[in-house]
């Protein structure tokens, strides 16, 4: 199963972007997800992983919630 980690900044206020992206990839994914974890960062930083690798980096992309559960949806798809 697919592990998803959630990386913010928590200086920057980034706790309920965090929780609300996690919100939207459980209800999407639920149990084909193994985990969605919070992983407290500074510096700006609000990335998502999902097994290892970058689906989304706010500094190069685009923040939309739809398009990064999308992104995820393929790695929880092929593990499905």
């Amino acid at each position: 199963m697919t592990q998803v980690e959630i990386e913010y900044c928590v200086p920057c206020g980034m706790l309920d972007r965090a929780q609300d992206l996690q919100h939207a990839l459980l209800d999407e994914y639920g149990e084909r997800l193994d985990a969605v974890a919070l992983v407290t960062g500074d510096g700006g930083v609000f990335e998502v992983r999902a097994d290892g690798e970058q689906v989304f980096d706010k500094d190069a992309d685009e923040y939309d919630v739809d398009a990064i559960v999308e992104s995820v949806g393929e790695y929880a798809s092929a593990t499905a």
